[in-house]
């Protein structure tokens, strides 16, 4: 099983290095400043960030830390980005929450919450991928043998759903295997012809005498 990958971002070498070593569940990326942090999440495309709001050339304030959290988030909206910080104050935590990060734990951090932390993060994310891929499927149509997740064909189906049991000539066009075949069978099955036989004419395949 492939380990998760983990972006740190860290201007303190020797901090960069404790965080590389307690992370064993991880693969962990290192990145020093805001450039490296985008060049790390788009090439990488880690599951998890840690970041430290301290970063070059503002590692005294909290600007440079700011940028690259709304960089972070811009780049993947889905990515969950745990703030790892010195400058804890009240407002930055806030702040950073109503940016988009996920937690905010404040420095110096006891390295077993911060591993729940971003377990809870990694999980997290795990989740809403598996949401999205199965709000992506193909799912059932209100049509028999048509199975589609796309919304315009889904409103294709249910007007057809609705005409079944009008008795009014239709007229179904689209391009060759879009369906229109199976929409016009289910029309139909549908409607008060039921009973009767179903009779597919191919008129290309007529000759013009």
């Amino acid at each position: 099983m492939n380990k998760p990958k983990l972006l740190i971002v860290e201007d303190d070498p020797g901090l960069a290095a404790q965080y590389r070593w307690a992370f064993p569940a991880c693969r962990v990326l290192l990145a020093g400043d805001r450039a490296a942090a985008e060049q790390a999440v788009r090439r990488e495309q880690p599951a998890a960030v840690l970041l430290d709001l301290g970063l070059p050339p503002d590692a005294e304030g909290v600007a440079e830390g700011f940028a690259t959290l709304e960089m972070l988030r811009a780049v993947n909206p889905w990515l969950p980005v745990v703030i790892a910080s010195g400058q804890g104050q009240r407002e930055n935590a806030l702040r950073a929450i109503a940016l988009g990060a996920y937690d905010f734990c404040e420095k110096p951090v006891d390295l077993a919450v911060l591993r729940t932390v971003i377990d809870r993060a990694l999980r997290l994310r795990e989740l809403e991928e598996e949401n999205r891929r199965l709000a992506a499927a193909p799912g059932p149509s209100p049509i028999r043998g048509i199975v589609t997740a796309d919304d315009g064909m889904l409103k294709v189906c249910r007007t057809v759903e609705r005409l079944g049991g009008v008795s009014v000539p239709v007229l179904l066009l689209g391009e060759s295997g879009t369906g229109k075949e199976a929409l016009a069978r289910a029309l139909h099955e549908m409607g008060p012809r039921a009973p009767k036989p179903f009779v597919a004419l191919n008129c290309a395949a007529i000759p013009e005498n």
